[in-house]
């Protein structure tokens, strides 16, 4: 078939992370609350109707559950949250393949400036010096022509001297 062997599933990204987050926090937040504390914080009413308090309890978790889900789909969509998660995914996969580590700040902010600085201070003093030298050899074959040009100007003055002579 082509012999690349199976395709390595995609890890899932952070708007499907933050979803199951969200799902075992409902599960852990109805587990926390189960029937039997229900029950006893109403055991008065619970000894009277039973099954009444199973329903209620069943109602309560079922209302629960969907506010919550429904403010949290609120919130994603008033925040964008999933265009956000889909960008910071884009960011951190286009970061995989940088050379360079990422900067982490220190907490000391003279520290931080100088760690952000350096690097780019010794890349243009490189650039720079590049440039100098550049600059030092096309001034060098200027002072060159203009050495070459002085002397032709003095061989021609002797020669316009000794042409000038002869005609005397």
């Amino acid at each position: 078939d082509g012999g690349a062997g199976p395709a390595v599933p995609a890890a899932p990204g952070r708007a499907q992370v933050f979803s199951t987050v969200v799902d075992t926090f409902l599960e852990k937040l109805v587990a926390a609350g189960s029937y039997q504390k229900f029950a006893s914080c109403y055991h008065c009413f619970y000894k009277l109707q039973p099954q009444l308090t199973r329903s209620i309890y069943d109602q309560f978790v079922s209302q629960l559950q969907s506010s919550i889900k429904e403010e949290i789909q609120e919130i994603k969509s008033e925040g964008n949250l999933e265009g956000l998660f889909d960008s910071l995914d884009k960011i951190v996969e286009e970061a995989k393949d940088r050379e360079e580590p990422a900067w982490r700040p220190s907490g000391i902010p003279e520290q931080d400036v100088q760690s952000a600085l350096v690097p780019y201070l010794l890349k243009h003093r490189s650039y720079l010096r590049q440039v100098l030298r550049e600059k030092e050899e096309e001034n060098r074959k200027v002072a060159e022509s203009v050495l070459a040009g002085r002397n032709k100007i003095v061989e021609l003055q002797q020669l316009i001297q000794a042409h000038r002579q002869a005609w005397q």
